[in-house]
């Protein structure tokens, strides 16, 4: 085989090689996935694409994270895991595989590509800031999952919280009208539409149809949730359910309590807007400000002093 013919023979193959990772990457991206909820419906939910591009190569370190050195790393990640609400995605074993493949993978990737830009770099600054760029993508790629792993969780939650005081009113309506707390619950999760409150509704109204007592469920709830504001009212039905209290107060006092709460934590955060705003004033409007009622002075100096 003559030199000419083997480049384009290697041309040929690293065409195709491409040509297959685009088509995989497109195919991946484009696919829908889904979670089941308790009741069989289910839910459209994605993880990011970079887990979804590397979740075929998870296997490969299955054997190593499902021994009893990570158990306790297994457990922390499974409650999270479910309480963000990617438990039919994700296992722990497979999150623990990605915070590996992602540095080896995508950070050697980066470091190559670093290797044809680095090198041009002259003078102290060149040098210095050389090795901090090589090991700027491993370290990202070591922190992301769990970055977007306590996101995702804490997305969930805000969406708890802002559904929980409307969810209490009508539950409030409902049983004060006579119906059974069980019924008015069954009914809110079958005609409100599918959030994260709700999915959590419906594993409940599953798990006391399957025969666990209300208090074992809304128990589950709580922990699985992992949600102060949640966990306080699970906790009132709970003592009202064992003192045999009547339900529809109890619910009448959370409700209040979750809406003068929410109030609250929108005080907060308006109070602390200001502090926020005053690193963007100080970077970007104050010497945008400057630069304006200046600068024509400036450029008048200039040109008067040459």
């Amino acid at each position: 085989m003559t030199e000419r013919a083997f480049q384009i023979l290697l041309a040929s193959l690293w065409a195709a090689a491409i040509a297959g990772l685009s088509w995989y990457c497109l195919f991946v991206a484009r696919q829908i996935t889904y979670v089941t909820l308790a009741d069989g419906r289910r839910q459209e939910r994605r993880l990011p694409l970079i887990f979804r591009l590397l979740l075929p190569l998870a296997p490969n370190l299955a054997p190593v994270f499902d021994t009893a050195a990570f158990a306790k790393m297994r457990d922390r990640l499974a409650r999270k895991i479910t309480a963000a609400g990617f438990e039919d995605l994700l296992t722990p074993t497979e999150f623990l595989a990605l915070r590996v493949i992602l540095p080896l993978l995508l950070g050697t990737i980066w470091c190559l590509l670093m290797v044809g830009v680095v090198p041009h770099w002259h003078g102290p600054m060149g040098a210095k800031l050389g090795p901090l760029v090589y090991a700027m993508g491993p370290l990202w790629c070591v922190v992301y999952p769990g970055l977007w792993l306590q996101q995702a969780l804490s997305e969930r939650h805000r969406s708890i919280q802002r559904a929980l005081p409307f969810t209490l009113d009508i539950l409030t309506l409902s049983v004060e009208a006579g119906m059974d707390f069980m019924t008015a619950l069954r009914r809110n999760t079958e005609q409100q539409k599918i959030d994260a409150l709700n999915e959590e509704l419906i594993r409940v109204v599953r798990l006391i149809q399957l025969g666990k007592t209300r208090r074992e469920a809304l128990r589950d709830l709580s922990g699985r949730v992992s949600l102060p504001d949640l966990r306080s009212v699970v906790n009132a039905l709970v003592q009202a359910d064992e003192l045999g209290v009547s339900i529809g107060s109890i619910l009448r006092i959370q409700s209040d309590q979750m809406r003068q709460r929410r109030f609250e934590r929108a005080e907060r955060l308006a109070n602390e807007a200001p502090v926020k705003m005053l690193a963007p004033l100080m970077l970007f409007i104050f010497p945008s400000v400057f630069i304006v009622l200046l600068g024509p002075i400036m450029v008048r100096v200039i040109q008067q002093g040459f």
